[in-house]
């Protein structure tokens, strides 16, 4: 199953998953309802892995960790339970969001099965990759799940990608966003992954003006060399 919106294949799932592109943005409880069933397939036997890249409508998402006062603004766009690991996020256009559909009863390049901390070290990694296709130095934080931008001269940093998971019955599901070029002041609605003293950023932001297909090709290539 796949949600309403358009969708075409960019990679066939011959030696990995098969990529998917949604050419217009999906409202939140149709992709959530496609990655379910979807994973329900997987774990049938009925149907492959699979990494699905979309945009949302402005849409903010609560994860199971997700503190009430941190939704600042609760009006401002529709809010939903999302069922993943993790606190606040927003998503919305410009941001692309990659939900990862996998098997982790079998092993991933060098992620061995059934190891959930392993397998988001590895989204950071593939996430750090690709981010180095831009030039752009993508850090992790001891405490803080995602990945972060240092600027060393001013002594600040900003969160420049989000990661948050689910596994059920060892198959995964949501995954990334990555902000390419989404309208940061739509940030300002919640407190982003639960973290106040630090913002966000994104690759425009960063002087980067790359198109989305562009950071969909090197988030491809990045995943062969961590999970191929």
């Amino acid at each position: 199953m796949m949600a309403r919106a358009s969708t075409h294949l960019v990679r066939p799932g011959v030696a990995g998953p098969e990529w998917v592109v949604s050419d217009a943005p999906v409202p939140y409880p149709e992709a959530l309802a496609a990655m379910e069933a979807h994973v329900a397939a997987i774990r049938a036997g009925e149907a492959g892995e699979r990494i699905w890249l979309l945009e949302h409508p402005p849409t903010y998402t609560a994860g199971t960790s997700a503190r009430p006062e941190d939704l600042r603004d609760a009006t401002r766009f529709p809010v939903f339970r999302a069922g993943r690991g993790g606190q606040w996020t927003y998503h919305g256009p410009g941001q692309r969001t990659a939900y990862v559909m996998l098997d982790l009863a079998r092993p991933h390049g060098g992620v061995p099965v059934r190891d959930l901390r392993a397998y988001v070290h590895a989204l950071e990694e593939w996430l750090i990759r690709a981010l180095d296709r831009f030039n752009i130095r993508g850090e992790r934080r001891a405490g803080r799940v995602g990945i972060w931008v240092a600027d060393r001269a001013s002594g600040t940093e900003a969160k420049i990608a989000a990661i948050g998971v689910r596994v059920t019955r060892w198959v995964s599901w949501h995954g990334v966003a990555l902000n390419v070029d989404p309208d940061l002041s739509h940030f300002a609605g919640i407190v982003p992954c639960g973290i106040a003293e630090h913002g966000v950023t994104s690759l425009w932001r960063l002087g980067v003006t790359a198109t989305m297909a562009e950071a969909d090709a090197a988030l491809m290539a990045a995943w062969d060399e961590v999970f191929g």
